[in-house]
C-alpha cells in the first residue's frame, strides 16, 4: 500500500485518521517506549474538542494563508454545530510526492501521540477523497512571525521574547525528552492561542532519535532543507558531514530565533548557504542585534552602556534614533533595552559546538526566564493587541514552510 493509500479512499468517502487506524510498526517508529498519550488538547475541557469528520460540519469562512510549497491552504472555519472557530489545514494529496506524504503521516501521527499543553495539537484528520484535512485549534494571535510583521517590525521587547520562548522551549523540551529533534524552530512555528497559550509546530519536520526501541546520541539523515528554512539551522545540519547532529541542533535554532524575535528580520536571511555556514563558524557567538547577519543592514542600530535598568542588571541600550521608548507594553519601539541575561541565552544557545549548548531542560533554568511564573498567560496578553476573534476581521497571512 502507498502512502498516498494511507491517506485515501474514493471521492465520494470520508474515512477519519485515528489512532487505532495506525499501526503497531508505525507508532513506534516516532515514539520512545513509554510516552504519555492523549487524543485531545490538554488545554482544553473535553467538551470544547472538535472530533467531528463530517465535512458539512464545517464552515469555511476565509483563508488565511497557505504552505507546504503552496500544496496546503489554511483557512478559518467555524464547526457549525458547536460554534466553535478552528484552523483547517487542506492538502490535496495526489499533488504530494512521496517525500511529503511522508512529513505529513508523521505530522499527523505525532500530533495525535503527543500530549503536551505547549505542542500544537490536532483534533481531527480526515480525508475528503484525495483531499487531507487537518481541523486544530484556532490560534488567534497566529505566530510569532505574524506578530513581527504586523505589530512588531522593528522587533519585541525583551518580556514579550521571555513569554513566547519559554513557551516554545518548554514544548521543545518535551520533545526532546521524547526522543525526537524537531529541526525546524523559528517564529513562524510558534503560535500564540487567544487566551496566551504559546505552543510549538512545524512537526512534519520532526525526526526521531529512536529506531527499533533503542534511542541513539546522533542522526546522520539529512533531509533536503528548503532555503527557507536553513537560516534557523545549525552549522552541524549545515555541514552534512559524518559527526551528524542531536538535540543541541535544536538549541542553536531557538537563538536564531531568539534574534528573530529581537530585531524583527531573520538572521542570514539573503546569504548563500556556503558563506552562511562560514559565517555561523567563523568566530566567537555573535550579538543578537549584530547588523552583519541581517539583511537590512543600513539599519542604524547602536549600543550603549547608558541604558535603563531593567531589573536584572545593567543593561543595553539599542537605538536607531534618539527617541527612547521604556514601556514594555504594545507599540513598535524605536528604542529597546535587553538585559545580560538575554544576550547570555543567546550567546549559549549559538555556540559552535553541540556539546557546548545547554539543553533545553537547562536553558529553561536560565537567569533569562527566572521572571516567568508557571501561569503567566496574563502577562503575554497584556503585551499583546485584542486577539482576533470574529472572522469578518481581516486576518494576516499564514506561512507554513
Amino acid at each position: 500500500m502507498s502512502l498516498l493509500d494511507c491517506f485515501c479512499t474514493s471521492r465520494t468517502q470520508v474515512e477519519s485518521l485515528r489512532p487505532e487506524k495506525q499501526s503497531e510498526t508505525s507508532i513506534h517508529q516516532y515514539l520512545v517506549d513509554e510516552p504519555t498519550l492523549s487524543w485531545s488538547s490538554p488545554s482544553m475541557r473535553a467538551s470544547e474538542v472538535v472530533c467531528s469528520t463530517n465535512v458539512s460540519h464545517y464552515e469555511l469562512q476565509v483563508e488565511i494563508g497557505r504552505g507546504f510549497d503552496n500544496l496546503t491552504s489554511v483557512h478559518l472555519a467555524r464547526h457549525t454545530p458547536t460554534g466553535t472557530l478552528v484552523t483547517i489545514k487542506i492538502t490535496n494529496l495526489e499533488n504530494c510526492n512521496e517525500e511529503r506524504l511522508k512529513a505529513l503521516q508523521k505530522a499527523v501521527i505525532l500530533s495525535h501521540f503527543f500530549r503536551h499543553p505547549n505542542i500544537t495539537t490536532y483534533w481531527t484528520v480526515f480525508t475528503v477523497g484525495s483531499w487531507l484535512w487537518v481541523i486544530s485549534p484556532f490560534m488567534a494571535y497566529g505566530s510569532a512571525s505574524q506578530l513581527l510583521r504586523t505589530y512588531f517590525p522593528e522587533g519585541m521587547s525583551e518580556t514579550l521574547i521571555r513569554n513566547i520562548l519559554f513557551g516554545a522551549v518548554r514544548g521543545l523540551n518535551y520533545l526532546h525528552q521524547n526522543g525526537c529533534i524537531h529541526r525546524s524552530i523559528k517564529a513562524s512555528h510558534i503560535l500564540i492561542s487567544g487566551d496566551g497559550l504559546v505552543t510549538l509546530s512545524g512537526l512534519s519536520h520532526l525526526h526521531s532519535l529512536v529506531k527499533h526501541g533503542q534511542r541513539h546520541r546522533a542522526v546522520y539523515d539529512f533531509p533536503q532543507f528548503s532555503t527557507s528554512v536553513q537560516p534557523w539551522l545549525s552549522p552541524e545540519l549545515l555541514r552534512q558531514d559524518l559527526h551528524g547532529y542531536n538535540v543541541k541542533s535544536d538549541i542553536y535554532s531557538v537563538g536564531i530565533t531568539a534574534c528573530e524575535l529581537a530585531s524583527g528580520q531573520v538572521p542570514f536571511q539573503d546569504m548563500h548557504r556556503t558563506q552562511m555556514l562560514l559565517q555561523k563558524l567563523k568566530g566567537p557567538p555573535y550579538s543578537p542585534l549584530d547588523i552583519s547577519i541581517f539583511p537590512q543592514s543600513e539599519s542604524r542600530m547602536r549600543s550603549s552602556r547608558s541604558g535603563i535598568d531593567s531589573g536584572i542588571g545593567e543593561s543595553v541600550l539599542v537605538s536607531s534614533g534618539t527617541h527612547t521608548v521604556n514601556s514594555d507594553r504594545l507599540h513598535t519601539p524605536s528604542s529597546k533595552t535587553f538585559s545580560p541575561a538575554f544576550f547570555s541565552l543567546v550567546q549559549l544557545c549559538l555556540q559552535q559546538e553541540p556539546e557546548k549548548r545547554p539543553s533545553a531542560s537547562s536553558l529553561l533554568s536560565h537567569v533569562f526566564f527566572k521572571q516567568m511564573k508557571e501561569e503567566s498567560r496574563d502577562s503575554i496578553l497584556s503585551l499583546l493587541p485584542p486577539a482576533y476573534n470574529k472572522p469578518s476581521i481581516s486576518l494576516p497571512p499564514v506561512t507554513l514552510d
